[in-house]
């Protein structure tokens, strides 16, 4: 079943990718923005709509460590755990198995958001700023 894109999912994979500079996070290696290499991949699945927009549930991957990152799940799950802390993947479950669902109806409002977290980093690199420039997360 494919899970149908929005804004707000445009808005957020472009800050997450916008976030490291256009660098994949595992390999390191560096893009283009307007480059369709780098994804936003999602730690757990974008079905999860209690995390669907929340900046530590997602990493920009290139397309080959996107696809080792899910044909991989017990590496993956080491290689997160390393990255991320075993204590942020455990809050990133709690956060996944909440009741509190974000309604379709706010979703305009999480585009809004991201629309302006990304003018924030886009601003930041302006002004020469290197490395990761981290935005202000929906959930």
């Amino acid at each position: 079943m494919s899970i149908k894109r929005t804004p707000a999912d445009d808005y957020f994979s472009k800050c997450v990718r916008a976030r490291t500079n256009y660098t994949c996070e595992r390999c390191g290696k560096q893009y283009d923005k307007s480059s369709a290499g780098l994804h936003c991949s999602h730690n757990f699945s974008r079905r999860h709509r209690t995390i669907r927009w929340c900046k530590e549930n997602a990493l920009a991957l290139c397309f080959s460590c996107h696809s080792w990152y899910e044909g991989n799940p017990p590496d993956s799950g080491v290689w997160l755990e390393e990255k991320l802390g075993i204590g942020a993947v455990e809050i990133l479950r709690e956060k996944m198995n909440s009741k509190m669902k974000v309604p379709k109806t706010e979703e305009k409002d999480i585009a809004k958001h991201y629309r302006e977290e990304l003018k924030k980093i886009e601003k930041a690199r302006a002004n020469g700023v290197c490395g990761i420039v981290e935005f202000e997360s929906w959930q």
